[in-house]
């Protein structure tokens, strides 16, 4: 038997360290729920683990969308995960209690919370003078006053909405480092840096919030929620950024996007 491309041997002990959510396969089996019947829907559904019931319009598009086959490849991969003798999860019982213990003693292998495991030596495409003179801007802002807003790799806004987010931003006038995207091309999920960042913004924008604010691309994401001068996170919520904000102890504004 192999698990993708992972043989699993009957007689050696195997342990499987997953991030990402499985929980349709139960739902799809167990529970005799086919996700892809919810697409639109407001129904609400019982999820194993959830504190809360989700409406099924609510859960990734991979996982109800029938004609990109993505669903029934995970189905077949993640009833594979139960030939393993254990789970191992990036998360602490202190965080999801609920989610672990309602796991215990269920048809699912024995999970085993090893988090929070975080890179901070993660490598990035941004360069080093690049890091080095958004950390410099930090440096010169006072103790817990900057609102850090970051998207992750694929978090990105259209015209409007950064019209907005500058609106607020300005208004505000609170000290804020936002890292600013611009969409992938078409057939693409990864963002880029603006080439003049300057052209997406409200007219003067930067000349208004340039004692208060910095407008960047890339975000050395770790470092700067390391430092000492930022005191609030604005996040896409993907679970690599709430793990490093509970590790640096910086409050989440959230705001899920994508993968949160």
């Amino acid at each position: 038997m192999s698990l993708g491309c992972l043989p699993i041997s009957s007689s050696l002990p195997v342990l499987l360290f997953l991030a990402s959510c499985c929980i349709w396969q139960f739902l799809h089996d167990y529970e005799g729920l086919d996700i892809n019947e919810f697409k639109d829907s407001d129904a609400e559904l019982e999820v194993p683990s959830f504190a809360n019931s989700v409406p099924g319009k609510a859960f990734p598009s991979l996982m109800i969308d029938k004609e990109s086959g993505g669903a029934e490849m995970l189905l077949h991969h993640t009833r594979r995960f139960r030939h393993v003798k254990g789970i191992l999860v990036n998360t602490f019982i202190e965080l999801e209690s609920h989610a672990i213990q309602s796991l215990s003693g269920s048809t699912v292998p024995v999970v085993y919370p090893v988090g929070p495991i975080l890179n901070t030596r993660r490598g990035s495409d941004g360069g080093q003078q690049d890091a080095s003179a958004i950390m410099s801007w930090l440096d010169d802002q006072p103790p817990s006053s900057v609102v850090f807003l970051c998207f992750g790799s694929m978090g990105s806004f259209g015209a409007d909405q950064i019209k907005e987010i500058s609106h607020a931003l300005e208004h505000s006038r609170h000290r804020f480092l936002w890292s600013l995207r611009q969409p992938p091309p078409k057939g693409k999920v990864i963002t880029s840096d603006y080439e003049n960042i300057e052209q997406v913004l409200p007219e003067g924008f930067l000349h208004r919030t340039a004692r208060i604010g910095k407008v960047i691309g890339w975000a050395p994401q770790i470092a700067v929620l390391a430092h000492s001068a930022v005191e609030g996170f604005v996040s896409h919520c993907g679970w690599n950024s709430l793990l490093e904000s509970i590790w640096y102890r910086v409050p989440v504004a959230t705001w899920p996007i994508y993968a949160e």
